[in-house]
């Protein structure tokens, strides 16, 4: 077989070929992400709420697609490095299947369950009709999502990020057109978003599937003559279950956050209002090291199926800095414009005072979780991403919770409610501590012992 450009083409150089295309097609993800909560903003307040209580549970879905992605690409690409084809075949095919089951599963959960995930947060009426409409329509059409991200997993395990951008890009732009379209001149309000998101989503997929069939020539897909693999499937989740659990902490850290804010905060609701907007704007932050994540997993894992050692470290060490400007730059704009990024939303004065303050604590936290994301990649790519799931349930379950808990009572009892936004950059540093550690480790048993290349 011909070498693929991970195993040849310059490191530095191969790092942005791989990922800017991710990362601009993330910067526009995160850009539709804040459009659909800008324009439910403008119906009203209790309408962004309901979004934002709705949250943890669509998230959780897309983390499922996510992590079995993270297995998918892991896999492909190193078996692609060991000069396997017809193993990644293989590896791609079950892909696709564990797509199609799960969506099938969330489509139950999302029908008959979201009235239930909603009132078990909130006693409003209006904000538990909107977001079990909302939970309804997103899950239930979540096929979308499943075939997309898995397609593009297997576009970004052979290099071809830019198609990947564009599957993702096309998305997300219909889903910015529609928006304002089904939410404001139709009246649909919330229910406008939830269609306007799945049919960018549907959209996606379709063409993430006519794109991997013209131009993906390393995988040859051949579904007549499919049966499960038992042994793959279990090799997939291997690597993407701690994916996918990272992604269910969250969605628990989450709805555990909603539900401290509005017991023991002043400003109950409009408090979760406002964390919700700060996931919104985080987005805009942390899905660019995504997007990196997503360009160096495969880089990484090829070059240590291909056993190059030295490209494999430069890696690492780049993705790491590149990561850490994004961080910064994250870090400023939280300082220094909180009150114009919470304008976005239509916020009043008073989801302003509790925003403003928010924001700054918080974006604090950036500079740590910068360095722990991109080396969560490494973890990933080389087999351990038990590493990654064991820093994340730490860090939101272990340390933020408990913390935000202790904090917002101790808040509550001296009148100060910004005390709360401190769990997050505690919760930070105590992830980045045990990021080193799990660092140290993958380097002395795996990394070092790769033998050094011919010079």
């Amino acid at each position: 077989m011909k070498e693929n450009k991970m195993g040849v083409m310059p490191v530095n150089k191969l790092i942005l070929n791989m990922s800017l295309p991710m990362i601009i097609s993330m910067l526009v993800q995160a850009l539709y992400n804040v459009v659909d909560s800008v324009f439910v903003g403008m119906v009203n307040e209790q309408s962004l709420t309901a979004v934002s209580l709705a949250f943890p549970a669509q998230n959780l879905m897309i983390g499922v697609a996510t992590g079995t992605g993270v297995g998918i690409n892991a896999l492909v690409s190193r078996s692609l490095g060991e000069k396997k084809p017809e193993q990644a075949n293989k590896i791609a095919e079950n892909g696709v299947f564990l797509a199609v089951v799960s969506a099938i599963v969330f489509t139950f959960l999302g029908i008959f369950c979201s009235e239930f995930f909603m009132r078990s947060q909130t006693d409003v009426p209006y904000i538990i009709e909107q977001g079990t409409y909302y939970m309804q329509i997103v899950c239930g059409a979540c096929i979308g999502i499943f075939v997309e991200i898995t397609y593009e997993r297997l576009l970004q395990s052979t290099g071809r990020t830019f198609q990947t951008m564009i599957t993702q890009g096309v998305g997300a732009i219909i889903n910015i057109i529609l928006d304002p379209i089904f939410i404001l001149v139709l009246k649909m309000g919330v229910k406008g978003a939830a269609i306007a998101t799945v049919t960018g989503q549907i959209v996606a997929a379709i063409l993430a599937i006519i794109i991997n069939e013209r131009s993906n020539k390393e995988l040859k897909l051949n579904f007549k003559a499919f049966r499960p693999s038992g042994k793959i499937i279990g090799k997939i989740y291997e690597i993407g279950v701690p994916s996918i659990i990272m992604v269910a902490i969250g969605s628990i850290m989450t709805y555990a956050m909603n539900k401290i804010l509005i017991i023991y905060t002043t400003g109950k609701e409009t408090a979760a209002t406002v964390f919700g907007a700060f996931f919104k704007l985080n987005s805009f932050i942390c899905m660019p090291i995504f997007g990196l994540n997503n360009g160096t997993i495969p880089i990484v894992a090829y070059n240590y199926g291909a056993r190059k050692k030295d490209r494999l470290k430069k890696t690492v060490k780049l993705s790491l800095v590149y990561a850490e400007i994004f961080s910064l730059i994250g870090t400023i704009l939280f300082i220094a414009i909180p009150k114009t990024l919470l304008g976005f939303f239509s916020a009043s004065e008073n989801m302003l005072a509790i925003g403003v303050p928010a924001l700054r604590i918080i974006g604090t936290s950036f500079l740590f979780a910068g360095f722990n994301i991109a080396m969560g990649a490494t973890f990933q790519a080389t087999g351990k991403s038990v590493y990654s799931m064991v820093v994340s349930f730490v860090r939101q379950l272990i340390v933020l919770v408990p913390v935000a808990y202790i904090l917002a009572r101790y808040g509550m009892s001296v009148g100060n409610d910004d005390l709360v936004w401190l769990s997050y950059p505690v919760a930070e540093i105590a992830s980045l501590v045990m990021t080193l550690i799990f660092y140290t480790i993958v380097n002395k048993k795996i990394i070092k012992p790769m033998p050094d290349e011919e010079k």
